[in-house]
């Protein structure tokens, strides 16, 4: 595949520890939890592009303590203290005119954040360090996204911050026909729900098999993908057999590992040759 080099770069915001407190919380699948969190503290926070991400610093379930980021001289401290609770969360949506970050948790039992988003209630509080910083990506004449629900958060506020005349198709990988969302997409895109049917996360290889059948023009496309690390490798051997380079017309970003708490989803993204 012959496509011409196309830049992008990396913009580093200075660390900086928040506390924001929950202005809304709605239920937008039975699945997954939005949350606008809000404060004075916004103040001065950026998140430019859809891969950006934030750590929340979340109170202990069980006792109620809540240790929140400490930072001196653009460092974070306090990152392996005790008592300690925090996870890597996309931004959904920014919105600096109203002092709005929105997150989108996915409920579950088996990890702070799901539990925490399950109960959350105006009000409730969370540390917030970062976003850290941000990609800003060149203009791309086609946008090929694949994700499931734990990257489907970045995917989606791509898919509604592209250009209203963009050229895009996406698949998203839900539980079932009730996890689908409804997207301002533009006019043309095409998306495509996958749905597990029962499958375990991290299990079934829907997204593997929607690009197989999935033809790629032959320049100006990117291809981002998001999921279980695991069951994206083979995707991201696909995309180097079909000629696609690296970090110049995909990326491949697992988001979590089964398994494995906590992965640090960008470190995640590694070879498997």
């Amino acid at each position: 595949m012959s496509t011409a080099v196309r830049e992008r770069s990396v913009e580093m915001y200075p660390l900086k520890p928040r506390v924001l407190e929950a202005v809304s919380v709605e239920r937008i699948t039975p699945r997954m939890v939005r949350v606008h969190l809000g404060g004075p503290d916004i103040e001065g926070l950026r998140s430019d592009n859809f891969a950006d991400h934030v750590k929340l610093w979340f109170p202990n379930p069980d006792t109620g303590e809540h240790v929140l980021p400490v930072v001196e001289d653009d460092r974070c401290l306090n990152f392996r203290d005790p008592g300690v609770i925090y996870r890597d969360y996309t931004v959904r949506r920014f919105a600096p005119e109203a002092g709005l970050l929105t997150v989108d948790f996915v409920v579950h039992e088996h990890g702070p954040g799901g539990r925490w988003a399950a109960n959350a209630r105006v009000g409730d509080r969370l540390g917030v360090l970062g976003p850290r910083g941000t990609v800003h990506y060149p203009d791309y004449d086609h946008h090929v996204l694949l994700a499931d629900e734990t990257a489907l958060p970045a995917a989606a506020r791509r898919v509604e911050e592209l250009p209203r005349d963009a050229r895009v198709t996406a698949f998203f990988e839900v539980a079932d026909a009730a996890e689908e969302q409804k997207l301002d997409a533009p006019a043309g895109a095409e998306i495509t729900w996958l749905h597990r049917d029962g499958a375990a996360p991290g299990t079934t290889d829907l997204l593997l098999r929607a690009l197989e059948k999935t033809e790629l023009p032959e320049e100006g496309v990117f291809v981002w993908v998001g999921g279980e690390a695991d069951a994206l490798k083979p995707i991201r051997r696909l995309l180097k057999e079909r000629g696609l380079v690296r970090g110049r017309d995909f990326e491949v970003d697992g988001y979590w590992r089964r398994g494995v708490s906590n992965l640090d989803h960008h470190a995640s993204d590694e070879d498997d040759e």
